[in-house]
């Protein structure tokens, strides 16, 4: 399956160009990732291999999504374990209107171990900003397992707050030949 997901990812979603990343950064390449997780036989390939690293790490925990690029992946990951357990969606700002909540969706109680899911990390600053706002509600959160990882800064980032990056494919995967990084 791993490989099928690194296949389909440099047909479909691997782009070289000239790139501004969310994070302000330039670059040669662009993982637009969501043209390959809108599929539903991609999503649950990729779902599919989060909850093999779950497995292996034996991890209890209570799934969360950054917001936007991570709602798809926890949604069908939380559907496909069978565990029936609910998830969380971490917003990028607390809600302004409604009951204003802080930008957490979704039932937890203080002190639950949760597992961020992200779509790709580059510096791995939204990662970390969901991370702290599950911490700040009480949550414990020190995993993050992101899609594709570029390699950037978000390992170091993650790290110096307590925060494992497990990665599903990295960078390196995908570059070809001719594209640097």
């Amino acid at each position: 399956m791993r490989q099928q997901l690194i296949k389909h990812i440099k047909e479909t979603a691997f782009e070289v160009g000239d790139f501004t990343l969310s994070s302000g950064k330039k670059s040669n390449y662009y993982i637009n990732i969501k043209k390959i997780y809108t599929d539903t036989d991609t999503l649950k390939i990729i779902s599919y291999l989060i909850l093999e690293e779950l497995v292996k790490h034996q991890y209890q925990y209570k799934l969360a999504g950054v917001a936007l690029g991570g709602v798809p992946i926890v949604v069908a990951t939380a559907i496909n374990s069978g565990s029936n357990q609910s998830y969380l969606i971490v917003r990028k700002e607390a809600k302004k209107h409604g009951a204003k909540n802080s930008g957490i969706e979704g039932c937890f109680t203080a002190g639950e171990n949760v597992i961020l899911l992200e779509d790709v990390t580059t510096t791995g600053k939204s990662a970390l900003e969901a991370a702290m706002k599950l911490r700040d509600a009480g949550l414990k959160c020190n995993t993050v397992i992101t899609v594709v990882d570029r390699q950037d800064d978000s390992w170091m980032v993650l790290n110096r707050n307590n925060i494992t990056l497990i990665p599903i494919i990295s960078i390196n995967e995908l570059i070809d030949e001719g594209v640097s990084i």
